[in-house]
C-alpha cells in the first residue's frame, strides 16, 4: 500500500485506527481520538504510549528522508503519546540524543526542519501537527532551536528542555516529564535504506519496538545478510521507509521470495551485478555438441570450476561457475511429434543439475527449439526449473519457421515469444517464491531477435541476458559484439562466447574482459 496527502484526508475523515503519512513535501496528517483518548497505563501505572501495527501486511511510507519520514514512522506506528520527543534537523547530535530518549521512553521523535528560503514557521508545521495528532502530556525538545520552535505553538502542552551544547546530549531525564514507559512491542519490521539519512524516523520505530532491518538499496533480495535476518525472523508486518522500495505488491514478492526461497550460488537472490558467470555449454551425451560432454559429470563441474578461477582475478563481483545444458537439441529430421528437436528426459538431466547446485554451480537449460513454440518446450523443464540455481536459455539460430529445416537456415524468433517465455518463467518464479531466474537469448545476427526493442525487461522476477554467440576471426567476433550490444534494449546485460575450436584465436580470459559493456556471462563451446 502506498498512501497519498489524498487518502490522508480520507483516514483523517473516517478515524481509522492508525494513519500512515506520505509526504512528498512536508504536509503531515491530523488524526486525532481526542485528548489522551488512547493512552493507556502500564503495569506499574506510568503512562504508555498506544502504538499498533498497521493494518496491512506490506506497506511503503512514501516520504523524504528527515522530518518527512520522521513524523511517517511516527503516524504509521503510534496512535497516541504521552511525551514527544522534538530536536532540529540542523542539530545531528541534538537528532541523535533525541533518538536514544524517545528508545528509553518509548514514544515517537520528530525533527523540526531546517528553514531554507520561507519563514521558519512555516517549516515546522507538519511537525507540530503530528504533535497535536499524538495529544501528549509533554513534548521533550533537545536543543535550544527545537524549544524555540515548539514553544511558538505548543499552546496547552507543556514543553521540557534539555540542552545540546557542544554536541553533548544529556540522558538524564529532566524534571516536569510525566512518568511514561513503553508499551508491548509491535510486531512490524521495518525495512531502511542505509543510503538515506532517517535518524529520528528509525529511532521512532525502535520505540515502537519495531525491528530493524538495514538494506544496502531498496531490494532486499540483493543483501545476503538481509536474507538471513527477514528469513530468521519473519514479521507480521512489514514498513519500508522510502518510495523506492515499492510498489507494496512487488515489495511483498521479493520478501516473500527471501523467507521461503533458497540463495543464488555466490549469493543473494539477484543476478546481476552481484556475480558473473563463467559456463561450459554443450550436452551431457557426448563431446559433439560441445565442452560440456567432453568428460563425466564430475570432471564437467571441475572443469567449470577452474575456468571460473581464472576470471576471478578480472572480476569485482564473484564468479560462479556454471553449465549452459543443452536440453533440446535441434535435428534434421521432424522426429515423431514433428517439431525438428529432440527432448531430454527431465529424469535423466536430474544427476547433473542436482549435482551442479550441491557445489555451487549455476545451470541454464538451453533450448533449441526447431518448429516447436518455446514456451511449450520451456514447461518441459519446469521440474527443473523449480530449483533456485537452475535458468533458462533460448538459441534462436534454431527456431523455425514452417517451413524451415534446421542446418539449412538460421532461425530467428520475435520478440512476443520471448516475452511469452519471460511471463511464464516470471509467473512460475513467483508462484514458488524462487530466487530472480536467468533468461538467455543466444544472438549473433541481429535478424535472430526479430522486434530486439519489443523485449519485455518489466518482471522483476527474470533477469533477461543477451548473449553474443558469434564465432570467427577477433575482428568478426568483435565486430559482431558490436552489432548485438547497440541492438539490445536499453542495458540489459551482455555475455559472451569463447569457441575452443572455432575462433581463430581464442581469446584469453583477459583479453574477453577488456570489453565494453563487461560481459555478466562468458561461455566456452
Amino acid at each position: 500500500m502506498r498512501v497519498d496527502n489524498g487518502r490522508l484526508r480520507d483516514r483523517v475523515a473516517s478515524r481509522k485506527r492508525w494513519c500512515l503519512v506520505a509526504v512528498m513535501s512536508m504536509a503531515a496528517t491530523s488524526c486525532t481520538g481526542g485528548p489522551f483518548g488512547l493512552m493507556s497505563h502500564g503495569t506499574s501505572g506510568a503512562l504508555t504510549a498506544d502504538v499498533a501495527a498497521p493494518s496491512e501486511k506490506t506497506a511503503v511510507l512514501d516520504a523524504e528522508p528527515g522530518p518527512a519520514s520522521a513524523i511517517a514512522m511516527s503516524s504509521a506506528l503510534f496512535r497516541s503519546a504521552p511525551v514527544v520527543v522534538v530536536a532540529a534537523e540542523s542539530d545531528p547530535a541534538a537528532s541523535a540524543g533525541a533518538g536514544t530518549l524517545a528508545k528509553r521512553l518509548g514514544v515517537p521523535v520528530l525533527q523540526i526542519p531546517a528553514a531554507k528560503d520561507s519563514a521558519p514557521e512555516q517549516h515546522s508545521t507538519a511537525v507540530r501537527d503530528e504533535v497535536k495528532r499524538l495529544s501528549p502530556k509533554a513534548v521533550l525538545t533537545v536543543g535550544v532551536e527545537a524549544r524555540r520552535e515548539v514553544q511558538a505553538w505548543a499552546g496547552t502542552i507543556e514543553v521540557v528542555g534539555i540542552d545540546a551544547r557542544g554536541g553533548d546530549v544529556s540522558t538524564d531525564l529532566p524534571a516536569g516529564l510525566p512518568d511514561v514507559e513503553p508499551a508491548h512491542p509491535v510486531d512490524v519490521t521495518v525495512l531502511a535504506d542505509t543510503d538515506r539519512d532517517d535518524v529520528a524516523a528509525i529511532a521512532t520505530a525502535r520505540a515502537a519496538g519495531a525491528r530493524i532491518v538495514e538494506v544496502r538499496g531498496t531490494d532486499p533480495r540483493n543483501d545476503q545478510a538481509v536474507m538471513d535476518a527477514l528469513h530468521a525472523e519473519p514479521s507480521g508486518a512489514l514498513l519500508a521507509l522510502g518510495k523506492d522500495f515499492g510498489p507494496p505488491d512487488r515489495l511483498r514478492k521479493r520478501v516473500d521470495a527471501v523467507v521461503s526461497g533458497g540463495a543464488l550460488p555466490g549469493g543473494g537472490q539477484v543476478l546481476f551485478p552481484g556475480r558473473m558467470l563463467v559456463c561450459l555449454y554443450g550436452h551431457p551425451e557426448g563431446p559433439a555438441l560441445g565442452a560440456l560432454g567432453e568428460q563425466d559429470l564430475d570432471g564437467t563441474i571441475a572443469r567449470a570450476k577452474k575456468l571460473a578461477a581464472e576470471y576471478e582475478p578480472l572480476s569485482d563481483v564473484p564468479v560462479v561457475p556454471t553449465l549452459e545444458i543443452i536440453v533440446t537439441v535441434a535435428h534434421g529430421s521432424p522426429g515423431p511429434d514433428g517439431d525438428y528437436s529432440g527432448e531430454s528426459d527431465v529424469e535423466s538431466l536430474r544427476p547433473w543439475v542436482e549435482k551442479a547446485g550441491k557445489e555451487g554451480l549455476y545451470v541454464i537449460l538451453d533450448l533449441q527449439p526447431g518448429r516447436a513454440r518455446v514456451v511449450d518446450q520451456a514447461k518441459r523443464y519446469a521440474p527443473l526449473l523449480e530449483m533456485p540455481h537452475v535458468g533458462l536459455a533460448v538459441d534462436p539460430e534454431w527456431k523455425l519457421g514452417p517451413d524451415q529445416v534446421p542446418l539449412q537456415q538460421i532461425g530467428g524468433v520475435d520478440a512476443s515469444e520471448i516475452n511469452e517465455v519471460t511471463a511464464w518463467l516470471a509467473d512460475l518464479t513467483a508462484a514458488k517464491s524462487l530466487p530472480q531466474k536467468l533468461l538467455v537469448v543466444h544472438q549473433f545476427q541481429l535478424t535472430m531477435v526479430r522486434n530486439e526493442q519489443a523485449l519485455d525487461t518489466s518482471r522483476d522476477e527474470v533477469q533477461l541476458l543477451i548473449h553474443m554467440d558469434g564465432q570467427g576471426t577477433t575482428g568478426q567476433k568483435v565486430s559482431t559484439w558490436e552489432s548485438v550490444v547497440g541492438a539490445r534494449p536499453g542495458d540489459l546485460p551482455m555475455g559472451w562466447k569463447n569457441f575452443y575450436d572455432e575462433d581463430k584465436p581464442m581469446l584469453t580470459p583477459k583479453q574477453t574482459m577488456a570489453y565494453e559493456p563487461k560481459p555478466s556471462m562468458v561461455s566456452y563451446q
